[in-house]
């Protein structure tokens, strides 16, 4: 697993071939109020039950808040044999704050 601030996350992902796949590990509300373009939303508590819909040859971007759940998440997916796993350290909320700031913040 290896960590990403946004600056670097957005650089990486306007110059990588292959889009990797955004995992956004927050609750629905969260996800409604703001959201980075193209992530899709498995909250943290169903990522076990949902793992067999990921693919663990993807490489894959968790997403929270601040870092955090998303961090726990990397290491768990990490453990499980995902070949490439990233956290985007600061969240959302960092994002919002460097990357986006029309992005809404809560």
């Amino acid at each position: 697993m290896r960590e990403l601030d946004p600056v670097e996350l957005k650089r990486y992902l306007e110059s990588c071939d292959t889009p990797p796949y955004l995992l956004d590990v927050r609750q629905p509300w969260e996800f409604d109020v703001c959201k980075i373009d193209g992530s899709e939303l498995i909250p943290m508590a169903q990522i076990q039950d949902k793992l067999e819909t990921l693919d663990p040859q993807q490489e894959t971007v968790v997403i929270c808040h601040h870092g955090i759940r998303s961090r726990a998440v990397a290491r768990y997916l990490d453990q499980m044999g995902f070949a490439s796993v990233i956290n985007l350290n600061g969240g959302v909320d960092k994002w919002a704050k460097i990357v986006d700031n029309t992005m809404a913040t809560y």
